[in-house]
């Protein structure tokens, strides 16, 4: 499994294309009688949202797979940064959601089918790049159409139409390998409103030959061949520096509560340097995304938490503040929110700002083709579809 630049941009490329099932444009008219829509009279805050986007990445991480996992790294932050723009024609903000199998690894048990569920859906950002970064590579044998079938056993689709929901797989053996048969596995998805895009790690036509682009016709997705030896490139800015700097002050104005307080905030250290190691341009993009509304951390950070109405701070217990909360009064606490959450907002600004500036130089830097054919063909056909779907994008 090859290039995730791809795979992870064919994510919101299937976004865009998913908005099929999903983005209503103008409000549904209710004729329900008076007293049952008294009965139905559900507070806004607990109605579930209409538009969530839930993408499952299924990612072979057989022997020669290490350039498709290094790209799903990378790749993230651009789907995320991406999708952060994304506006239903009613105005919504669409949700993200992500879960991530491995297949074909040597690894993992054969009674399951050389299968492992490493994440189920979840829009925790950190919890997803630090499940991107577990995976390792090894010898095995490639069976897409159980990989297919499991995911859509194990997950939690939902039964709402209004809900976005896509698989992409990608891969490099034959897409008809196993006992079980991909075409009952993509007929499944088809049933349940979900698009099953594949990825070819090689050769167009060998894609074609193997049964990958039937895969993905069968249930109306998209059919991509990548070359897996092609390198992502990164152009640096100006901008890049400053942008690092900033999100080290960004942590700065989180505050843990609760039992997995600290390690959330751990967890968020250890992903930053997981991205800077990979490259200085991946941390940039995933600081780019911690200052997008889809970076919200209300489990673990009292800034996150106290932007939902139901929050109150007199029910968090003294003994899961951070120490330095532990002694202060109610309002002392309340005044040390509003101040880090008003710091949070003016960094979160700032990194936006330069990125947008960020973006500019790289448009103007980059040479013709430095994209590559697949990213320049993901997202013309992101905002086709988008459009026929009233999707709209705030670039």
């Amino acid at each position: 499994m090859k290039h995730t630049k791809q795979i992870l941009g064919l994510a919101l490329m299937s976004f865009a294309l998913t908005t099929m099932y999903g983005c209503e444009p103008k409000a549904k008219k209710t004729t329900v009688a008076p007293v049952m829509a008294q009965a139905l009279n559900v507070p806004e805050k607990d109605k579930p949202k209409n538009n969530t986007v839930k993408i499952a990445l299924l990612l072979d991480t057989s022997n020669s797979m290490d350039g498709l996992i290094n790209q799903a790294k990378s790749q993230l932050w651009d789907i995320v940064n991406k999708f952060t723009h994304a506006k239903c024609g009613n105005e919504q903000r669409p949700e993200l959601q992500i879960a991530l199998y491995q297949y074909g690894n040597d690894n993992l048990s054969s009674n399951e089918g050389y299968i492992q569920q490493v994440l189920n859906f979840s829009g925790d950002l950190d919890e997803i790049s630090e499940k991107l970064f577990s995976l390792t590579t090894n010898g095995g044998e490639e069976f897409c159409g159980e990989v297919i079938h499991t995911s859509l056993k194990q997950l939690d689709w939902g039964n709402n139409p209004d809900n976005l929901k896509m698989i992409f797989i990608a891969g490099n053996e034959p897409f008809n390998q196993g006992k079980l048969n991909y075409k009952d596995a993509v007929t499944n998805a088809k049933e349940k409103d979900i698009v099953v895009n594949t990825i070819f790690c090689g050769n167009y036509e060998q894609g074609i030959n193997t049964e990958w682009k039937n895969g993905a016709t069968l249930t109306g997705g998209e059919y991509i061949a990548i070359d897996h030896n092609r390198k992502v490139v990164h152009i640096d800015t100006p901008y890049d520096d400053v942008i690092i700097q900033l999100n080290s002050k960004l942590n700065q104005t989180y505050i843990s509560y609760g039992a997995m307080g600290s390690a959330k905030m751990e967890k968020q250290r250890v992903q930053d340097d997981n991205a800077y190691e990979l490259e200085e341009a991946v941390a940039v993009k995933r600081a780019v995304s911690k200052s997008s509304r889809l970076y919200n951390n209300k489990q673990w950070d009292l800034v996150d938490a106290s932007k939902d109405e139901s929050f109150n701070i007199s029910e968090i217990k003294k003994e899961e503040l951070p120490k330095e909360l532990k002694e202060k009064s109610e309002t002392e606490i309340k005044a040390y929110i509003e101040e880090k959450k008003s710091d949070r907002a003016k960094i979160q600004a700032e990194i936006q700002e330069l990125n947008a500036k960020r973006e500019k130089f790289i448009a103007e830097q980059q040479q013709e083709g430095e994209k590559g054919e697949l990213e320049n063909a993901m997202l013309e056909a992101i905002k086709k579809q988008a459009a026929k779907k009233d999707y709209k994008w705030e670039e």
